[in-house]
C-alpha cells in the first residue's frame, strides 16, 4: 500500500501539469475578415490534433488554416467552409509555435448594416504530443486493460517531460555558450580600446612636442 503512494502522487502531478488547450470564442463575420489565431508551443515531429466545433450561422463561411512560426512559415493545411465538428491532424516540422487560424467570411448579399450582428461560435480543442494519441484505439488494438492503458498514457507523458527537459538543457547550454562568446568579445574589445587610447595618447604627446619645437616654445 505504501509503495503505491509515490506512484499515485507522481501520476497526479503529471496529470495536473498538462496545460489546458481548449477554448471557446465567438468569431465575427466580415466580408474581408482578419485571422484569429490560437498559438501553441511544439517540438519537431510532434503530433498536433485540432478539433474545431463550429456553431451554426447563416450566410457565413468559416475557413481554417494551420501554420507555424518558423522562418519557413510552413503552412500545414488550409480548409474552407468547415461546419459542425472538424478534426484535423498535423505533425510539426520545426521548433516553435503552431497557430490555428480562423476567418469568418460574410456573404456579399448580406446588407452592410447587418455585419456587426453576424458571428459563429467556435469550440476549439488542441491536443499536442501524448495528449493527441488515441489510447482507446491502441487499447482495442493491443487488448490492453484499463490499468495498462493508463500506464501507456503516463509513459507518453513522462517521455514528453524528459524530452522537454532535454530541450531546456540544450537551450541553456546554447545560451551559456552565447554568453561566454559575448563576454570574450567584450573583453577583447575592451583590451583593444585600452591600447588604442594609450597609442593615441603617445601620438598626441609626440605630435605636440614636435609642434612646440617648431614654434620654438621648447628646446
Amino acid at each position: 500500500m505504501l509503495t503505491s503512494v509515490p506512484f499515485l502522487v507522481l501520476a497526479l502531478v503529471l496529470l495536473l501539469a498538462q496545460p489546458a488547450r481548449a477554448i471557446k470564442f465567438s468569431l465575427p463575420a466580415y466580408r474581408y475578415p482578419p485571422a484569429k489565431c490560437i498559438w501553441n508551443s511544439v517540438h519537431p515531429n510532434q503530433l498536433v490534433i485540432v478539433t474545431a466545433n463550429v456553431g451554426p450561422g447563416a450566410n457565413q463561411r468559416v475557413d481554417v488554416e494551420i501554420i507555424d512560426s518558423s522562418a519557413q512559415k510552413n503552412q500545414y493545411l488550409n480548409k474552407k467552409g468547415i461546419n459542425g465538428e472538424t478534426r484535423l491532424a498535423v505533425t510539426a516540422h520545426a521548433e516553435g509555435e503552431v497557430g490555428v487560424c480562423f476567418r469568418n467570411y460574410l456573404d456579399h448579399d448580406v446588407p452592410h448594416e447587418e455585419n456587426p450582428s453576424r458571428s459563429r461560435v467556435i469550440d476549439l480543442d488542441i491536443d499536442i504530443g501524448a495528449d493527441a494519441v488515441d489510447y482507446n484505439a491502441i487499447a482495442a488494438q493491443e487488448s490492453l486493460s484499463g490499468l495498462e492503458t493508463e500506464m501507456r498514457k503516463l509513459e507518453g507523458i513522462v517521455k514528453e517531460i524528459v524530452d522537454e527537459m532535454d530541450y531546456l538543457k540544450k537551450r541553456e547550454e546554447r545560451f551559456s555558450s552565447t554568453n561566454e562568446s559575448t563576454n570574450t568579445r567584450v573583453q577583447k574589445f575592451g583590451t583593444f580600446t585600452f591600447f588604442a587610447l594609450v597609442g593615441l595618447g603617445v601620438w598626441q604627446i609626440f605630435h605636440l612636442r614636435s609642434y612646440f619645437k617648431r614654434k620654438y616654445l621648447i628646446d
